[in-house]
């Protein structure tokens, strides 16, 4: 128990040989104060960084975006024009040389 001046004392409260609070008894009352541990303290403002983090991160990932497509008209045949959509790649050609030399297909379908 610590005397102060006046009319006032301090009790320190240890758990494990670390303070969590002390008992302040001044005027006749008796409060109890907690000891901020910078242990929490730093524990609780790395999870506000976290959470804020991860929000801006699904704001920013949600966002609407233009469709990466332009516009799908409909001909009269019943093909489809795709504007503004780069004309796709050509796939490889693993046939043998005197295949495509023929112009000869596989008649089994690879899967």
């Amino acid at each position: 128990m610590l005397e102060l001046p006046g009319d006032a004392a301090l009790v320190p409260v240890n758990r494990d040989g670390r303070p969590v609070g002390v008992f302040v008894a001044a005027g006749g009352r008796v409060r109890y104060r907690r000891v901020v541990e910078p242990d929490q303290l730093v524990a609780a403002a790395t999870g506000a960084f976290a959470v804020a983090a991860l929000t801006a991160a699904v704001a920013v990932w949600s966002r609407r975006r233009p469709p990466s497509v332009g516009t799908v008209t409909m001909g009269p045949g019943g093909w489809v024009s795709l504007r503004g959509l780069p004309a796709p790649r050509l796939r490889p050609d693993d046939r043998p040389w005197w295949a495509r030399l023929l112009r000869a297909r596989r008649l089994v379908v690879d899967r």
